[in-house]
């Protein structure tokens, strides 16, 4: 009896009171805090700096840039102008790479992120043979220096009449951006409860509609944050356009390098045109920001 009162009191006693924590305690969190902060502000100007001096001095006439740094627009704002821009407006071959820019990153981000969706449930979800080997050997390329096949890979678009034209150069970025974007998308898919799965199937579901109707809803994230890097990654390359693009396909970051090697001093056109590689791809990544953080831990956890 004494036994089941004991029982009966320790069970509608409820869970133990915490300790409030010290004084010492309570400071040294506050200053690893602050110390975290203070690193992270340090990160952000020393970022924010060079951007906002490219800014600055895209906004400012070729003799000015000529004439003193891009900090004494800050006591001098007359100093400012758009004139820079519109002269990059009005450069032909700025214009035409502006294009064949997108033209190579949008065609790529998106053959990428269905490919690899794809491919991620098939490794996840899909039972079919030599699947794990298969999966291994996309691992294993991971580690495949692109340099590797720059000469073989020319060689070969050469050969199918692919080489200098935009779907050589996209076709590159889509081989040597699958193995990890699948092997992103695997890890994420294999997370999801295998129970959503065999409900499916037990409804008659195929294999297409559950890609289409379960899987790509849940994996959004993932899916997302893929496409966020795809889209920097191609955007801002400038080795495998320098190969593979022609005069005609030639993309900004090539556009701008001719420009600084032709002209070197046109700082009127090199900055507007470099803001410009910058400021689209800031806009995506702060459009889509909050998707990275469980795009990079997809498939941490199981």
């Amino acid at each position: 009896m004494a036994t089941a009162t004991t029982s009966t009191a320790a069970t509608t006693a409820g869970p133990p009171v915490r300790k409030p924590a010290g004084v010492a305690s309570r400071i040294t969190g506050a200053l690893s805090r602050t110390s975290l902060q203070i690193i992270l502000a340090v990160i952000a100007i020393a970022w924010m700096v060079p951007v906002f001096g490219l800014l600055i001095a895209s906004l400012r006439t070729a003799s000015d840039n000529s004439a003193s740094g891009w900090w004494n627009a800050i006591t001098h704002w007359h100093q400012l102008t758009f004139s820079s821009y519109s002269k990059l407006l009005q450069n032909d071959t700025i214009q035409h790479s502006i294009a064949n820019t997108f033209f190579i990153t949008i065609p790529t981000t998106v053959l990428v992120v269905f490919i690899a969706a794809m491919a991620g449930y098939a490794f996840a979800w899909v039972r079919f043979p030599g699947r794990d080997v298969i999966f291994l050997v996309v691992v294993c390329l991971l580690v495949v220096p692109l340099q590797m096949a720059l000469i073989p890979v020319a060689r070969l678009f050469d050969a199918v009449n692919l080489f200098g034209k935009i779907p050589g150069v996209v076709l590159f970025h889509v081989a040597f951006g699958l193995p990890f974007a699948i092997f992103l998308l695997r890890n994420f898919f294999a997370g999801i409860p295998g129970e959503l799965m065999e409900a499916a199937r037990l409804d008659g579901a195929s294999e297409l509609t559950i890609f289409f109707r379960v899987v790509l809803p849940l994996g959004l994230p993932a899916i997302a944050s893929l496409a966020i890097f795809q889209f920097l990654w191609v955007w801002n390359d400038l080795l495998v356009a320098l190969v593979f693009a022609g005069p005609e396909s030639a993309p900004l970051t090539v556009a701008i390098q001719q420009q600084t090697r032709q002209f070197g001093s046109n700082i009127d056109v090199i900055a507007p045109g470099a803001f410009l590689t910058m400021i689209v791809p800031l806009i995506v990544f702060f459009g889509f920001q909050r998707y990275f953080v469980q795009g990079l831990l997809a498939g941490s956890t199981k």
